[in-house]
């Protein structure tokens, strides 16, 4: 921020010198990196002081906003502007509308100012722009700069004569539509980017910079003032996707007051009126609301000196908070003492009552906190979703998987193969990325990517085959998104395996899959996939029990897919071999009780026993409908001292029917205390076998 000595003087009840300046920005967080004197080209002089400030305190790009500093540091009267409009004749309302049809337009305001006389601006307004670094254009252009360096609020004026129909329409832009811009550049714009339109086009980037077919010109009579306020996301994707910034835009990302709009409104018209002359119309047009009060945040005085390990008065707290504009309300007293502070509008930073212990302490003065010999650390447990995310990834590695972490972005034809029922992906958000400028709908394709590198590297191969997993964000279109393109990011657990060796190579890549989903959450089912959800996995072939595509379900909720990779998804993504995957909401997963927390296991040392049955059951009857079936046995606790039950294989073919397939599972019996015997195991098989039958209408095979 590019500051004027001398302006900010016109702010304090009495004067400072640049070093007392410099020294109490410094102290407050705002060091003054460099000081130049400028020459006003009559014989005058003024001090430029170029103050950092940091992203999250848009409030002090201002003049207004760094006097405010000041006068808390040095303890001096803050003398804001006057905003008194002149008087006014006829509506504004019947000279001009404003149709907002975005809600990254949060306020719109505009009013009219008719019969001015546009020409040069006195001295004192171009030295105060040419002391912030900004050049003269003419007494209207040079009021809405004057005031946004003033008050922080970026504001663009229109001839209304070259406005189609008198109008502004606040809106999304057309892809491929042209935006000629006040520096004379021609630019396209992309779907959705925020512009101020009138009944035909656009007129004006929204809080980036105004269009040249509207600007305000030596033959402007009528002038429409907007003052707004609008998304700072939306500001920075306009801004950065067309390589355009401006004042205006550095303002707005940052996050300008929102209460501020009316006030600069005024300040700049009733300057208009007596630099340019003209009447100003009655009135304002205006969409939108003022943000709401902010509930008070209370901070508890016992916590803000542990906190700060100093002794802190309740009275210096109070005091801080009070010279900084919050309003300010105490109950009780010591450390039981609870401040209530009403945050002003313009300090957007300020969320937590964190945020207040570092008020505190920054006007307190943090030269003054004492520094201790020791340091006192608080062991807490960690958090429980970063613990349940380390178990995962914990037992993941430990089936010999590797993790990976790519990019969030790719190309539109690798992301369409995993995009979802309706195959669009999420895209065009970046001009600078050429190529890869799809955010990615799944994991897969990123996995694909990486067992490619390594293949053509030569590395990862083994007996075994290759495991890669994967846990990270990806993104559709969808109700209740964020921002103009509606995204929503949900976290997913992807995985994929090699799936070479024909019909036997795919099963046995698919019960690996199977085999770390179930290690990482309970209660996960695998059955064959429904039609609604298959349409989501376009990308699997055959799946588990020979299915389109295998459906993980949690406690009954769907959860995710698995199933081999198409062989045409795998050619397209460079793949010598088959590979099978699986995409998981990593959420549901993850969710209470998904899993247990591990621990040791207790071995015993008697042997156990295993059965292996084979039975001649329908093609349509799933793998969990016959474990389901297994496990009915005995009120469904399953059979007496079965250790497991696992799917072994399966086949079709002659001897068995059309229609019909033969699956083979296996089970183990162990008791804990001591040798267990064939004879006491065959009546609990026996107890399988007829539940199977009675439930599936399953045949023994031979």
């Amino acid at each position: 921020m590019k500051a004027s000595l001398a302006w900010l003087n016109d702010y304090l009840d009495r004067p400072v010198t640049a070093d007392a300046a410099a020294d109490a920005l410094t102290r407050l967080g705002f060091p003054v990196e460099d000081r130049e004197e400028i020459d006003l080209g009559h014989g005058g002089t003024d001090l430029r002081l170029d103050v950092e400030v940091t992203s999250n305190r848009g409030d002090c790009l201002s003049h207004v906003g760094v006097a405010r500093e000041l006068s808390v540091g040095l303890d001096t009267g803050l003398k804001p502007p006057a905003v008194e409009l002149p008087a006014a004749s006829g509506a504004a309302s019947e000279l001009t509308s404003v149709a907002v049809e975005t809600p990254d337009c949060h306020v719109f305001t505009a009013r009219v100012i008719r019969g001015v006389k546009v020409g040069p601006s006195p001295g004192w307004l171009v030295d105060r722009l040419a002391a912030a670094g900004v050049r003269s254009i003419n007494n209207v252009v040079d009021v809405t700069n004057f005031v946004m360096l003033e008050m922080g609020q970026p504001l663009h004026a229109y001839d209304m004569s070259r406005l189609a129909e008198g109008r502004i329409v606040v809106r999304g832009s057309e892809r491929g539509e042209a935006f000629v811009a006040i520096n004379h550049e021609t630019y396209t714009l992309g779907e959705g980017m925020l512009v101020i339109a009138d009944a035909e086009k656009p007129v004006g980037l929204a809080g980036v910079m105004g269009g040249l077919e509207s600007e305000v010109t030596e033959a402007t009579a009528d002038v429409l003032l907007e003052s707004a306020s609008f998304d700072a996301v939306a500001v920075r994707r306009s801004s950065r996707g067309l390589k355009l910034s401006s004042d205006a835009s550095y303002r707005f990302e940052r996050g300008v007051d929102p209460l501020g709009v009316e006030r600069a409104s005024r300040r700049a018209a009733a300057m208009i009126v007596e630099l340019a002359g003209g009447e100003l119309a009655e009135g304002v047009v205006r969409t939108g609301v003022d943000e709401p009060a902010s509930a008070p945040v209370r901070l508890r005085a016992g916590r803000c000196r542990r906190l700060l390990g100093e002794p802190i008065e309740l009275a210096v707290m109070v005091d801080a908070l009070d010279r900084l504009g919050f309003g300010v309300s105490v109950a009780g007293e010591g450390d039981a003492a609870v401040i209530a502070a009403t945050v002003p509008s313009h300090r957007l930073d300020i969320t937590r009552v964190v945020d207040l212990f570092e008020e505190v302490a920054r006007v307190r003065g943090l030269a003054a906190v004492a520094v201790s010999d020791r340091l006192a650390i608080e062991v807490k447990p960690p958090d429980a979703a970063v613990a349940r995310r380390r178990e995962m990834t914990g037992r993941l590695v430990g089936l010999g998987f590797f993790e990976t972490q790519t990019p969030s972005l790719m190309g539109p034809s690798e992301a369409g193969m995993f995009a979802g029922g309706d195959g669009e992906s999420v895209g065009g958000l970046w001009e600078s990325a050429r190529a890869d400028d799809r955010l990615r709908p799944s994991l897969l394709p990123s996995l694909l990517s990486v067992r490619k590198l390594n293949q053509d590297r030569g590395v990862m191969a083994g007996p075994g085959g290759v495991g890669l997993f994967e846990l990270a964000s990806v993104w559709r279109r969808g109700e209740g998104g964020v921002g103009a393109a509606g995204l929503v990011e949900s976290r997913r657990l992807g995985l994929l395996v090699d799936a070479e060796g024909g019909v036997d190579g795919r099963q046995a890549a698919v019960g690996r899959l199977r085999g770390a989903i179930e290690a990482v959450s309970d209660g996960v089912t695998v059955e064959a996939g429904a039609e609604a959800v298959a349409r989501d996995a376009r990308w699997a072939g055959v799946a588990a029990v020979m299915a389109p595509v295998g459906v993980v379900r949690r406690v009954g909720t769907v959860v995710g897919v698995l199933g081999v990779i198409k062989p045409a998804v795998g050619e397209a993504a460079g793949l010598q071999g088959a590979v099978a995957g699986a995409e998981l909401d990593a959420e549901a997963l993850m969710a209470e009780g998904a899993a247990d927390a591990g621990g040791s296991l207790v071995l015993t040392r008697f042997p156990g026993i295993e059965r292996d049955l084979s039975i001649v059951v329908d093609e349509a009857v799933a793998w969990s409908a016959i474990e389901a079936a297994a496990m009915s046995v005995r009120g469904g606790a399953g059979p007496d001292q079965l250790e497991s039950l696992a799917y072994v294989g399966m086949y079709r073919g002659k001897p068995i029917p059309k229609g019909r397939k033969s699956v083979t599972l296996r089970m183990t019996f162990r008791d804990p205390e001591a040798t267990l015997t064939h004879e006491a195991v065959d009546p609990r098989v026996a107890e399988v076998v007829e539940a199977l039958k009675a439930k599936l209408d399953a045949e023994l095979r031979g």
